[in-house]
């Protein structure tokens, strides 16, 4: 007899909601993990809690018209799937895409409202796109903010899983490394590895690999939900595809050091097919924390559309390039500068009301549910924690003139100096363009548009003005470096969940959810993403490998082309 139904390997977002859905269909669960109960919840716990939602009330209300063949035309514009056919990379990753799609428009909200999850009333217009109809992009707002943005959705899967290891349905194994998964005539029965020495120390910090004993746990089913590789440089650099240019030499890191891609390699040694490994997503608006977490740990900014942009040599970025755009596109024409950092340049004003910081610790205010720190930060001035980094941060440059500011930013790269007098030609030039409602430069348009949105124009972006008004200032520039983050390839999946085989049969009772299978068929984004697709795919892979493998384990053989419709199960335990 197995000692368990079902073992869910990784207790991150995707593996809660899996063993969750898993013990709710009458499963006896463990979940496996190696580092320890600090970290429940994994990444998602550090994120901005931000999900992709398609028609939502919080959209009707700030007067966006959005619907499923909208998203659906962003979502195929933006993936740019181009290894489609019988047994190519991305024929599981479209089909995915189209059911998650199906999710943001359906069920999803009245899902996790069922969890008492709720979002902020502002929606955010994440990766606004590259100037195309058809091309990348959200055409409209959909990045809704969770209330208590990464714990806050991390939460009701925290304490399911709680309620049922109380009721003894489900047991956490931390600090157990798996190494290998265990085979019974042809089946996945079960994983054996090393357990590591007890260890207690602060979420995210990097925990030893000191071995202390080994084990082998045996199962009816395996679901790998062990996160992709941004935690590892090394593994990124080498997965670095040419048309992106040349990996960084020097990059901050957005994850903790957990996020080691182990587990693609043992799935790879399982039978399990791994596709479009080339496919990353990284920004390239990190800076250095300078309170870190882990080692080379880096901040997200997530920018308005009015910094100037340059790159490492002082040149303006083209259209449409601007901060909030297009990631990937922005990364590629970076990698292929030559600098393996960028500038934004700005002023007092600006950073007021455009700069946020992604992350569940660089937004208290959400993150604690705060009315009154939420309303504090609308009635303007610096972030409490954007002014951290203006005070603290190497990466930040103030100063009240040009020659100054250039000074000081060379002072900071001084292998790559500028020219204060282009730097100030190209603000002028700028400037020049806000004088009245007409003008030529389109960053200036995309300011004016954005203000359109009335969510843009009450939080997010300042009217028009002269970088260089004194009024304004001071002026200030922010060193940016490529920061890792996702994997968008991984294990390949059917609509199941279940792991397939390079011939396209599925591994006997093998399935993968999350980040390892880049988020659902080996690739549901494609070469880039819209945003909040990332705890979306962990939502709604983590229920649907958890839901298959509770309700029939043992599946083999052909894949199922349809995602299994099986009504959510009862919560009561």
């Amino acid at each position: 007899m197995p000692d368990t139904d079902v073992i869910v390997i990784g207790a991150g977002l995707a593996g809660l909601v899996a063993a969750t859905e898993a013990v709710a269909a009458g499963k006896r669960v463990v979940v496996v993990d190696q580092e320890s109960r600090e970290n429940l919840g994994g990444q998602a716990f550090w994120s901005l809690g931000g999900l992709f939602l398609v028609d939502t009330p919080e959209q009707r209300r700030m007067g966006i018209k959005d619907s499923h063949e909208l998203a659906w035309s962003d979502w195929k514009g933006t993936a740019g799937w181009d290894r489609l056919g019988s047994g190519g990379e991305d024929y599981w990753g479209k089909q995915w895409a189209r059911a998650y799609v199906e999710f943001a428009s359906g069920e999803m909200r009245a899902w996790l409202s069922g969890l008492d999850v709720k979002f902020f009333p502002l929606v955010g217009w994440a990766e606004r796109g590259d100037g195309t109809a058809g091309g990348h992009g959200n055409s409209v707002p959909r990045f809704h903010v969770t209330w208590g943005t990464g714990p806050g959705i991390c939460e009701p899967f925290v304490r399911l899983a709680k309620e049922a290891e109380v009721a003894g349905r489900l047991r956490y194994a931390f600090r157990h490394r798996v190494d290998d998964l265990v085979f019974t005539r042809g089946v996945v029965s079960g994983v054996r590895g090393t357990r590591l020495a007890p260890t207690h120390v602060a979420r995210g910090v990097a925990t030893s690999r000191e071995p202390a004993g080994e084990f082998e746990l045996s199962a009816g089913a395996i679901i790998v939900a062990s996160g992709g590789i941004g935690g590892n440089l090394d593994l990124v650099r080498a997965a670095w595809p040419p048309r992106l240019g040349l990996p960084p030499g020097e990059a901050v890191v957005g994850v903790p050091a957990h996020v080691d891609g182990r587990m693609v390699g043992i799935t790879a040694r399982a039978g399990g097919r791994i596709v479009n490994g080339d496919r990353m997503w990284h920004y390239v608006e990190g800076v250095r924390n300078w309170d870190p977490v882990w080692a080379q740990h880096g901040i997200r900014i997530i920018p308005g559309p009015s910094s100037v942009w340059l790159d490492g040599a002082g040149d303006r970025l083209p259209a449409p390039l601007y901060p909030g755009f297009d990631t990937l596109g922005t990364l590629e024409y970076l990698r292929q500068s030559g600098f393996d950092h960028s500038w934004f340049v700005l002023n007092q004003r600006i950073i007021e009301k455009e700069f946020v910081l992604s992350g569940s610790e660089q937004n208290l205010d959400l993150t604690n549910r705060s009315v009154r720190d939420v309303i504090g930060r609308a009635r303007g001035g610096v972030p409490a924690s954007v002014q951290a980094f203006l005070d603290h941060g190497e990466d930040f440059v103030v100063a009240p003139t040009v020659r100054e500011l250039v000074a000081g930013m060379n002072a900071l790269v001084p292998e790559a100096p500028l020219d204060p007098d282009k730097v100030e030609r190209i603000l002028r030039e700028r400037d020049l363009q806000v004088d009245n409602e007409f003008g030529k430069d389109f960053q200036i348009m995309a300011i004016r548009a954005a203000r359109a949105f009335r969510g843009d124009r009450m939080t997010r972006t300042v009217p028009p003005h002269p970088i260089l008004d004194p009024a304004a200032g001071p002026l200030i520039a922010v060193r940016l470096s490529v920061l890792t983050r996702k994997t968008l390839g991984g294990v390949q999946t059917d609509l199941a969940g279940r792991v397939l085989r390079m011939d396209g049969t599925a591994v006997p009772a093998l399935y993968a959810a999350g980040e390892v299978a880049g988020f659902g068929g080996g690739g549901v984004h494609g070469y880039r993403a819209l945003e909040g697709t990332f705890l979306g795919g962990c939502l709604y892979l983590g229920g649907v490998a958890g839901r298959a493998a509770g309700y029939a384990p043992g599946l083999s053989g052909s894949p199922i082309t349809r995602p299994p419709r099986i009504p959510p199960p009862a919560r009561a335990l």
